[in-house]
């Protein structure tokens, strides 16, 4: 059976990652940096050395890559790509900073853009970080860099991945899914990956 990465998965399991993902055809393996999340591998996304080269069919972020610095994110990409398997794929999703900005221009910085469960978010919460958990001590939750669509499809080319598909959604959902395949795919092939991997609808 075909086995995915959940990188930074926190408490998050299976059935919250993808619809792709979230069936009997895949084995989840979690790694996250806290180990009081129970992941399976205590790692970061800068140095998973306790992670095989090429032992993973899949490997899913989701709103992890933000919260490195900048100088960072190549290295962190390398990992990802250095676990893959030859035929692997990386799905991954961050906050879009376009769409982000474009409250920020209308001067809603601290205007409630939607409602979480966890309570309003604010365009200054995806931009630098979820405020009410960092104010807890939480500066895991802080936010270091940011993409958008164009920034994200040229840094995971950069990175060594052949195809980048991506797209992005605005209000209530401000954030940027991309799949990209460390071997080359067809059009019809990114296109059948997106449409098991990607959320349907804006």
């Amino acid at each position: 059976m075909p086995v995915f990465l959940h990188v930074g998965c926190g408490p998050k399991r299976k059935n919250q990652t993808t619809a792709g993902f979230n069936t009997e055809s895949w084995i989840e393996k979690r790694l996250d940096i806290d180990p009081n999340v129970q992941p399976d591998i205590v790692g970061t996304m800068t140095d998973m050395s306790a992670v095989t080269t090429e032992s993973v069919d899949a490997l899913f972020s989701s709103h992890n890559i933000e919260h490195l610095y900048p100088h960072e994110v190549p290295k962190a990409l390398s990992e990802f790509h250095r676990v893959l398997t030859e035929e692997g794929f990386l799905v991954i999703t961050c906050p879009d900073l376009q769409a982000v900005c474009a409250l920020i221009a209308e001067d809603k910085l601290t205007e409630a853009a939607y409602q979480s469960p966890a309570g309003p978010i604010a365009p200054i919460d995806i931009l630098y970080g979820y405020r009410p958990s960092m104010a807890q001590g939480n500066l895991y939750m802080a936010h270091r860099c940011g993409f958008t669509q164009k920034v994200l499809t040229g840094t995971l080319l950069s990175a060594g991945f052949k195809n980048v598909a991506a797209f992005r959604r605005t209000h209530p959902f401000y954030d940027i899914w991309a799949i990209a395949s460390k071997s080359e795919r067809t059009e019809t092939e990114l296109r059948e990956l997106a449409g098991a991997h990607f959320p349907k609808g804006n």
